[in-house]
């Protein structure tokens, strides 16, 4: 309960004081330290996902700044040889300003993208943007597109739906359960629910051979993919395992061990506030280390 309300306050702290702890989830302010971080991951067999922080934009120059951004970060997954692809938010790039404007950038870098044989993940943002999103991807699609994927939430009641409406697409898709805050009526809200709508879907995913990016740091649903993936006699270049970067490092290690495929979701920019608040406050652990120093138990 006490982290439980530490969380809820941590965005009203200095961000210079939440940064001493946001900084542990994002690779720094700039693309080299993306570019670092996945070298770095890249030597112990992972992958990454590389994102530029910034979402809900509110003017064309702020979306016109990130394309230029997403631009740069094809470009150097290149240059560096990266074993990389690019995750974007469509708000971040326009979608809430006009959906045919953000559609239009977002279409220039994935069709920038294919021309450089990388993939685009269209990451999922709050309730209000999942149809769109959604509609999106099958646009991007129809229009001959096939390096994108999408995400999907498993807290959302209606994912399992959204799955089946895209199963002639045959998706790439980033299963994770969700973070942002949503009302009962549209979301499960109990976490043993949450839980047992991942398996479903995962089942259900995999159940269609879907190629899955298993985005999850909790035990229970990691020990049931891999008992199922072992089940079906999956190969490796079948699925993947995902995690953010700065958590559960040594358990991603493992699973490199094991031989799993494993991308890391690599932020970076200026614009960290925001996601990092979040994981925050989804991260109990450090949750504590706030704690600890609000009141000097470090000492």
């Amino acid at each position: 309960m006490l982290n439980k309300i530490i969380a809820s306050v941590i965005p009203i702290f200095p961000k210079s004081f939440i940064y001493i702890f946001a900084k542990k989830y994002i690779a720094g302010p700039t693309l080299d330290d993306a570019i670092k971080v996945t070298k770095d991951l890249m030597s112990k067999g992972g992958m990454s996902t590389i994102d530029v922080l910034g979402e809900f934009v509110s003017s064309k120059e702020m979306a016109e700044n990130e394309v230029k951004a997403c631009n740069k970060v094809l470009d150097s997954i290149i240059s560096n040889h990266l074993d990389s692809n690019l995750s974007v938010k469509p708000t971040s790039l326009g979608l809430g300003i006009d959906p045919e404007y953000g559609y239009t950038n977002i279409k220039n870098l994935v069709t920038k993208a294919k021309s450089l044989g990388l993939f685009i993940r269209l990451d999922m943002e709050n309730s209000p943007y999942t149809t769109p999103t959604l509609e999106l991807y099958k646009r991007l699609r129809n229009d001959g597109l096939d390096n994108v994927g999408i995400v999907l939430q498993a807290y959302m009641r209606r994912t399992m739906d959204d799955v089946k409406s895209l199963l002639e697409y045959k998706p790439n898709i980033r299963l994770c359960k969700g973070i942002y805050v949503e009302p009962k009526e549209i979301a499960y809200k109990d976490k043993e629910e949450v839980r047992d709508n991942y398996r479903r879907l995962l089942k259900f995913m995999l159940d269609n051979n879907l190629y899955v990016g298993i985005a999850t740091h909790d035990e229970p649903l990691i020990q049931y993919a891999e008992e199922l993936i072992k089940s079906k006699g999956l190969k490796n270049n079948e699925y993947e395992f995902q995690m953010l970067l700065g958590v559960r490092n040594e358990r991603r290690d493992q699973l490199l061990k094991e031989g799993h495929r494993l991308r890391v979701y690599v932020p970076f920019g200026t614009d960290w506030f925001g996601y990092s608040t979040r994981r925050l406050k989804e991260n109990p652990k450090m949750v504590n280390d706030v704690i600890k120093s609000i009141f000097g138990m470090n000492k």
